[in-house]
């Protein structure tokens, strides 16, 4: 069963220090546990992030899907690191 361990919505955090925010609490997950991301808009880069740097680790259900609120359950689904702290995908030019 999965249980969310963290909620974080970035709409109240700087554009530049949104993945490295995500990544360090999802690297604090247990095998099992998820976060909780709230988002102004669809954080699919953040997916894409995800599936490059850690296949296979985690698990991406949306819980609601805009048109002015996303928020989407990352789940840890198996013990691994986690990207490096600074999350960076883009240079912040996504918005983070």
């Amino acid at each position: 069963m999965t249980r969310t361990a963290s909620r974080i919505d970035v709409r109240t955090v700087a554009p530049r220090d949104r993945h490295p925010l995500i990544f360090s609490t999802f690297g604090a997950l247990a095998a099992g546990e998820a976060l909780e991301l709230v988002n102004d808009h669809d954080p699919r880069p953040l997916y894409y992030q995800f599936n490059a740097q850690m296949p296979g680790q985690f698990a991406w259900d949306y819980l609601e899907a805009g048109p002015d609120t996303w928020r989407v359950a990352i789940t840890r689904t198996q013990a691994g690191t986690a990207p490096d702290a600074s999350g960076s995908c883009c240079g912040g030019g996504c918005g983070g």
